[in-house]
């Protein structure tokens, strides 16, 4: 009896320091010696509040704030005023549920950052896809599914890089070639981005015009220019200068046309008839057949169509505006509008808050949605086409007649609006990365509306004139033209992307300019900088995928040159 009584005579002192002290230390120390002494001594004298099993000691407003074990309280923390506010605080919420809490705000967290992952996916499923994956569904049924599924490992990496670049940079690609590449190179390297762009667009206008025939009996020639209607679109809304805001709206746009692509196509695959599904997923296992002449060719097809130039510079762009977002709010002010876009240097923590965000997003966007899309066309192909007189010559116009012929005239209108839903989705995109390039390397500086509508009409203008001269036959060879000029430029700028995220000069960022809560932060001389370059086993396995890419060009073009 007399060590409890002694015990909480101790606590009573103790309490009584802490409401007459007002330095926080004193104060964090009395709330330890109190929640020490709750946990093993329960006197009659206290008030009900303070046992064991009850959060919060309150005595009058001075009285410090008992906290559990579950939640640690930082030393600028207010003790509760009046019961009624108790559940109103937040540390309220963590104190009773606090896993819970945390895990929901990291959901909604993660949930503020769903859309460039999927507007990067979009770029993974354009019309050339589509004429890529017909022609190796059709000759080689599934067996082609594990050059998709190796292309979109591929792409996953390639935009974790470009990720990385332009959130700890603050610059997208084209800004970074231009800031640390000599001049000539960054010139070169935006010839080559800019045709490649042009070339994804003219599949895009391309396979619009396609499906807007086969739906809507719209001749080719009014189809290509009707393709101009989506560059109105992103004139009208999207801008750097035009905030959050207008990108949220283009992103959930481009969501809803995604959408629309995935509804499509689950509704083709539950009504082909029993397919083998042991085979279809055997097709993602390597196979004998991709080694062969015909299926390298088809590989290499496959591989530069779905792992998209213009993807790498919209996947470092589409971040930077969240990175921004958050030291904004934050207390981090760009002083001009420069400093806005092309000289933003983003502060350690956010960084830190936002990039694995943005990660987790694209690898599951790409690995669910692209992944699914791309296999699903194969899928429909190599179901409806393999081993068919077709085959050799398989393209939309010829699949559209077996979907008609094995599954329905209603099914082959499924699969041409999934085909128009995604030309004009990723025509919305490669309009967007056409800006980026522009103004990141060049800096180009005109009106946003008139750089837009001249990217749109180099690709009018081609498309136009084979469709005038050629017809059918000419405006599907002109479609897989494009994709050979994809597959030449990725490999050009693949190790541009390793090059720079490897850099250490690069991906070094300042510590001296972190704000904390409007007040700047002091380090030693050894934290000013923090170091995000890739490790050597990132650099390894980038510089091997830069190879490989070039090994597949140059097969690709010497069998080109060889069938000519």
């Amino acid at each position: 009896m007399k060590f409890k009584e002694s015990l909480a005579d101790f606590r009573r002192k103790a309490m009584r320091r802490g409401s007459e002290s007002s330095s926080d230390a004193e104060s964090m120390q009395t709330r330890g010696i109190s929640s020490f002494v709750d946990r093993f001594v329960e006197t009659p004298d206290d008030p009900p509040a303070t046992s064991f099993f009850s959060p919060f000691t309150r005595n009058s407003k001075k009285d410090p704030v008992l906290i559990d074990e579950g939640y640690v309280a930082s030393v600028h923390e207010e003790t509760v005023d009046s019961p009624e506010n108790i559940f109103d605080d937040e540390f309220s919420d963590e104190k009773f549920d606090s896993h819970h809490i945390k895990g929901w705000r990291t959901f909604k967290k993660f949930l503020s950052f769903i859309g460039p992952g999927i507007m990067v996916s979009v770029a993974y499923m354009d019309p050339g896809n589509y004429s890529t994956d017909i022609q190796g569904g059709a000759q080689f049924q599934y067996k082609l599914l594990f050059v998709i599924l190796l292309s979109t490992i591929i792409a996953i990496y390639l935009q974790i890089l470009a990720i990385r670049l332009g959130s700890i940079t603050g610059k997208d690609l084209a800004q970074s070639c231009r800031a640390h590449l000599p001049r000539w190179i960054s010139w070169f390297i935006w010839f080559l981005a800019e045709s490649a762009i042009i070339a994804t667009d003219i599949a895009e206008v391309a396979g619009t015009a396609i499906a807007l025939k086969v739906l809507l009996n719209i001749p080719l020639i009014a189809g290509v220019f009707i393709t101009i209607a989506d560059t109105l679109l992103v004139i009208a809304v999207y801008g750097r200068e035009n905030g959050m805001r207008a990108l949220r709206i283009l992103e959930w746009i481009v969501t809803a046309l995604l959408l629309t692509v995935v509804v499509c196509f689950c509704v083709i695959l539950a009504k082909i008839p029993k397919a083998n599904v042991g085979q279809v997923f055997y097709g993602y296992v390597p196979s004998s057949a991709i080694v062969t002449s015909e299926g390298i060719y088809a590989a290499a097809g496959i591989l530069g169509a779905t792992v998209m130039p213009h993807s790498l510079y919209l996947g470092s762009a589409q971040t930077i505006p969240r990175v921004r977002e958050h030291d904004m709010k934050n207390g981090y002010r760009p002083r001009s509008r420069d400093e806005k876009t092309d000289a933003y240097k983003p502060s350690v923590e956010a960084i830190r808050a936002t990039i694995k965000y943005a990660i987790i997003e694209t690898v599951i966007a790409l690995s669910t949605v692209a992944l699914f899309i791309n296999s699903a066309i194969l899928i429909v192909a190599g179901d409806t086409m393999y081993g068919s007189e077709e085959a050799e010559n398989a393209d939309l116009f010829s699949l559209n007649d077996m979907l008609k012929l094995y599954l329905g005239k209603g099914i082959a209108i499924v699969f041409f609006v999934a085909l128009l839903a995604s030309g004009l989705s990723s025509s919305v995109i490669c309009t967007i990365a056409g800006q980026i390039v522009g103004e990141g390397h060049i800096k180009w500086k005109t009106k946003a509306w008139v750089r837009r509508l001249v990217t749109r009409l180099i690709s009018l203008i081609p498309c136009a004139v084979v469709v005038g001269c050629v017809g059918q036959k000419g405006i599907s060879d002109a479609i897989n033209w494009s994709q050979v000029v994809l597959t030449i430029t990725l490999p050009f700028l693949t190790m541009q992307l390793v090059y720079l995220t490897s850099s250490k000069k690069v991906m070094a960022v300042n510590i001296k300019n972190y704000q904390n809560n409007g007040k700047y932060v002091t380090y030693s001389e050894d934290e000013k900088r923090n170091d995000y370059a890739n490790g050597w086993i990132s650099t390894i396995f980038g510089s091997l995928v830069t190879i490989f890419l070039f090994v597949a060009n140059c097969y690709l073009l010497v069998e080109i040159g060889l069938t000519n």
